[in-house]
């Protein structure tokens, strides 16, 4: 184990300078556009947050941490309620379908707007410097 003197080590104190919090911004900008660009933008926001990952300190750092997790965890709670979807269209053919794809639908719109929220209060907590 290595040695990390006080000064290299990150602050996520309020008030500290914070290497790539323009990175975190952009990120959570890119997050909050992806709404009218059909997703398009989250994926350069999560490239964004991946590529200044490693770089970034404080709470920047914790911020582009906090993308990169939100991400995944939508990008799999879609893909689940996406499944059940198209599995419940599928048996709207055999009239057992019609319930559950009210709730998948319903589901999916819970996570989209989890999601948005998410960003907007991200967005607002690196704009006080407070972790996400």
């Amino acid at each position: 184990m290595s040695y990390v003197s006080p000064e290299d080590r990150p602050r996520f104190e309020p008030g500290q300078p914070s290497e790539g919090k323009a990175a975190a911004l952009i990120a959570w900008g890119l997050y909050i556009l992806s709404i009218p660009s059909a997703n398009l933008l989250v994926i350069v926001g999560l490239i964004v947050a991946y590529a200044a990952r490693g770089t970034a300190t404080g709470v920047a750092r914790a911020h582009l941490d906090a993308q990169i997790a939100l991400f995944w965890s939508v990008f799999w709670w879609s893909v689940i309620a996406w499944i059940g979807i198209i599995v419940s269209f599928m048996l709207m053919f055999v009239l057992i379908g019609f319930v559950t794809i009210i709730i998948f639908g319903l589901a999916w719109l819970v996570i989209f707007i989890w999601f948005t929220v998410k960003s907007v209060l991200g967005l607002m907590a690196l704009l006080g410097d407070r972790a996400p």
